[in-house]
């Protein structure tokens, strides 16, 4: 089971998104990320943020509702979404998965996507998720599982990892290094039920998309 952080920015398909609710052990809404829930009649465990994206009457409903309202002042030292992983992770969760935390706003779409740093750091592992794709960390070695239509993305988010090796794809990689800022990894296809990487040394972002 896992922490649910739900977030403000672009959820197109709630149908999609449905699933990430029905495996969640703990919910955790951040700011104006309660129209998300509003839509789809979910109450989050935890609400929290310092609320300049939610309407008055919203955040009283969820205080009738009995959530656990976490008020915090504008001017402060981080996001919205950091204050949610902080407050999983205090809460002793292992796994967390960040919905509605890309969008139109790529400052914060990267600073979510960075806090999978944070969480990696502190033993978590975190994945930033959407529609089109499923953003997580290594610095070790994963097995991805394949779907139709998906490709796989690899990305260095160190100055270069090293040995890196891959099965299950048509580019295979054997013990090859890649530096940051090389497109290399882009756009690699399954042609396997699932993709095995490992690397030796760095942190290695790992992105499944599709169109």
């Amino acid at each position: 089971m896992y922490a649910l952080i739900v977030c403000n920015g672009s959820i197109i398909d709630y149908s999609y998104h449905r699933k990430f609710f029905d495996e969640a052990d703990f919910i955790v809404c951040v700011d104006g990320g309660a129209l998300h829930l509003k839509k789809l009649g979910i109450k989050p465990d935890v609400l929290l943020g310092d609320f300049d994206s939610i309407e008055d009457k919203q955040l009283e409903y969820y205080r009738e509702q009995k959530v656990t309202i976490l008020e915090f002042p504008t001017e402060k030292d981080m996001t919205d979404t950091e204050l949610a992983v902080d407050t999983a992770i205090d809460r002793g969760y292992k796994d967390i998965v960040i919905i509605g935390g890309t969008g139109t706003r790529l400052d914060h779409t990267l600073s979510n996507i960075f806090l999978l740093k944070k969480m990696l750091d502190r033993g978590v592992k975190g994945r930033v998720v959407n529609e089109y794709n499923e953003i997580f960390l290594i610095t070790d070695s994963v097995e991805v599982e394949a779907e139709e239509g998906c490709y796989l993305t690899l990305l260095p988010l160190t100055s270069k990892v090293e040995g890196i090796t891959t099965k299950g794809l048509y580019y295979p990689l054997k013990g090859e290094t890649i530096e940051m800022g090389s497109s290399r990894g882009v756009s690699n296809c399954f042609i396997a039920p699932t993709a095995q990487i490992s690397i030796t040394s760095g942190i290695l972002m790992v992105v499944k998309t599709r169109e």
